[in-house]
C-alpha cells in the first residue's frame, strides 16, 4: 500500500517538491536560531511563550478533533462516517508531528527535550502533557495502518484486536486538550489562563477548528482524486462544527462578563490589551477583532442547511471558523496571557522573519504528512473499488 504514496500525477509531485522547498528553507532558518539562540525571535524575559507555542496549542485542538467522527461511528454506529474516520485519525497524526515538532524548535537547546524522559517528573503538567500526546500518537497509528492495510486485502479490520485501542483513542483524545490547558490555567500570575473554563474553551474550538479543516481537507481530496464518501458525512460533521463554535463564542463571552463585571483589574488587563477596549492599539488588535467578526458571522452563514449543503458555501464557512479559531488560539492566547506581564508592565511581542519562516516549514512537514497518508488512503480505496 505504500506504492500509493511513490507513484502520482506531476501536480502531486510538485506539491510535494514546493513542501520539500519551503521545509528546507524553514531548516536552514533553524541552524541560524539554533547557532544565534532564541534572541533572534520576538520573545523576550517578559513574553516567554510566542508563536511556535501559539501553534502548538491550537495544533493541540486540531489533533484532538477527531473524536467527533470517531465517536459517533464506533460508539453509536453512525455509518455515514465509515469511511472518513481514516481520514480524522491521519489528520491527527499529521497534527500531533507538528505539535511535537513546534516545541522542538521552542527549546533554546533540542537536547534538552530528553530531560523530560531522562529525569521524568509527575509532578509538572508539561511531563503528562508530553506523555499524553506520545500515547495518542502512537494509538492513532496503531489504528490506521492495520486498518488501510486490511481494506488494501479486502479484508473487513481486525476489529478483535483495535475495538479496545479504539475505544482507549476515544477517551484519550480530549485528554490531550485538557492537559494542554491545564498548563495554561495552572499559573496563577497570568490572569488571561486564570479561569476554570480554560479546558471547555480549548475542546469547544478544537471540536470547531478541527472538524472543519477536515471537511476542506476531504474535499481538496475527492477533487485531486476519483474517492468519494459521499456527502451524507459532511453534512453532519458541518452541524457538530457550528454547534462547537457557538458553544465556543458563549465561552469567550463568559471570559468578558466576568472580567468587566467584576471590575477585577487583572483581569481586564490581558483583554482590554487585545482588543484595544481602553485605547491600546498594537498589531494583535485588528487580528482580534476579525476573528470575532469572522466567529459571529460563519455560525450565522453556516446555520442555514442551503449553505451546509452546497460544497463551495461550505468550505466558506469552514475556512471562516477555522481562521477565526486559529487568530484566537494561534495568535491571541498566548500573547495575550503574557502582556501586560504581572506587574502590569507592557512589553510587546512580535513574531520575527525567522519565527515565521521556521513555523512554515513545520506546517510544509505537516501537510506533506498528511498528503501522503491520505493518497495512500484514497488510492487504496480507488483500487478496491475499482
Amino acid at each position: 500500500m505504500f506504492d500509493k504514496i511513490i507513484y502520482g500525477s506531476r501536480k502531486y509531485y510538485a506539491w510535494v517538491i514546493f513542501l520539500l522547498l519551503v521545509m528546507g528553507v524553514g531548516f536552514v532558518l533553524y541552524l541560524y536560531q539554533l547557532q544565534e539562540g532564541l534572541g533572534v525571535t520576538g520573545m523576550s524575559r517578559d513574553v516567554s511563550w510566542g508563536f511556535y507555542i501559539a501553534q502548538f496549542t491550537f495544533l493541540v485542538g486540531v489533533a484532538a478533533s477527531g473524536l467527533m467522527v470517531v465517536l459517533p461511528y464506533y460508539l453509536h454506529d453512525y455509518k455515514a462516517f465509515g469511511k472518513i474516520t481514516i481520514l480524522g485519525e491521519f489528520l491527527a497524526v499529521g497534527s500531533v508531528l507538528m505539535c511535537m515538532t513546534f516545541i522542538f524548535v521552542d527549546m533554546g537547546k533540542p537536547e534538552r527535550v530528553m530531560n523530560v524522559i531522562l529525569h521524568p517528573t509527575p509532578n509538572s503538567i508539561m511531563f503528562w502533557d508530553m506523555t499524553v500526546l506520545s500515547v495518542y500518537l502512537l494509538l492513532n497509528l496503531v489504528i490506521a495502518f492495520p486498518m488501510v492495510a486490511a481494506e488494501k486485502k479486502g479484508l473487513p479490520p481486525p476489529y478483535w484486536y483495535l475495538k479496545p485501542i479504539i475505544y482507549l483513542s476515544i477517551a484519550w483524545a480530549p485528554l490531550i486538550h485538557t492537559v494542554t490547558a491545564f498548563l495554561y490555567a495552572g499559573l496563577p500570575g497570568r490572569h488571561l489562563w486564570l479561569t476554570a473554563i480554560m479546558a471547555a474553551r480549548f475542546l469547544a474550538s478544537a471540536f470547531a477548528a478541527g472538524p472543519a479543516l477536515l471537511i476542506i481537507l476531504y474535499l481538496i481530496l475527492t477533487r485531486v482524486t476519483n474517492w468519494t464518501a459521499g456527502d451524507k458525512p459532511l453534512r453532519k460533521i458541518a452541524q457538530i462544527v457550528v454547534y462547537a463554535m457557538i458553544a465556543n463564542m458563549f465561552f469567550l463571552g463568559l471570559e468578558f462578563f466576568t472580567a468587566f463585571y467584576s471590575k477585577i483589574p487583572g483581569h481586564t488587563h490581558s483583554l482590554s490589551y487585545m482588543f484595544g477596549i481602553h485605547g491600546e492599539m498594537n498589531w494583535l488588535v485588528p487580528f482580534m477583532w476579525a476573528s470575532v467578526i469572522i466567529g459571529l458571522g460563519s455560525i450565522v452563514f453556516m446555520l442555514f442547511p442551503q449553505v451546509r449543503n452546497n460544497n463551495k458555501t461550505l468550505v466558506l464557512g469552514c475556512i471562516g471558523i477555522f481562521v477565526a479559531c486559529w487568530i484566537d488560539k494561534g495568535l491571541g492566547l498566548i500573547v495575550g496571557g503574557f502582556i501586560p506581564n504581572p506587574l502590569n508592565y507592557v512589553r510587546e511581542y512580535t513574531p520575527t522573519l525567522v519565527e515565521l519562516g521556521i513555523s512554515a516549514a513545520i506546517f510544509a512537514l505537516g501537510a506533506l504528512v498528511i498528503t501522503v497518508l491520505y493518497k495512500m488512503v484514497a488510492g487504496v480505496r480507488e483500487e478496491a473499488e475499482a
